[in-house]
């Protein structure tokens, strides 16, 4: 579902320097652990977003164990690399959130234990 997504920058770019990873046919389907637990990360994504975006946060801070830094996701980009991951096995390359303001984005702990707060309120009322 490429229109999940934002369009790649460098699509049609003779330069592109995703070429490299090999063309999406080299790519491995997700096992079914791999796409269950994709699935089930989709699925709380959408109810972070349900209840986090009325509060004004515009998506997640991930630590990226390759480079060491925290990348920002906006909600349709997160939804959209999770979908690209189920549907194809590796999300599809995106330029990076432009100067984030890191007040605007939560960890996906912080995001998971917002929502467990949320259900225990409900529930003791």
């Amino acid at each position: 579902m490429l229109e999940d997504v934002p369009r790649d920058p460098f699509a049609d770019d003779p330069n592109d320097p995703a070429s490299e990873l090999g063309a999406p046919d080299d790519v491995e389907p997700l096992t079914l652990a791999e796409r269950d637990e994709a699935l089930t990360d989709l699925a709380d994504v959408e109810v972070f977003r349900s209840l986090l975006e009325p509060q004004g946060v515009l998506g997640l801070v991930l630590d990226c164990p390759e480079c060491g830094e925290q990348h920002y996701f906006d909600w349709d980009l997160l939804r959209g690399n999770l979908r690209q991951m189920i549907d194809n096995g590796r999300p599809q390359v995106h330029e990076p959130a432009y100067q984030p303001d890191p007040a605007d984005y939560v960890s996906w702990e912080y995001a998971r234990g917002y929502v467990d707060g949320v259900i225990d309120t409900e529930e003791s009322h």
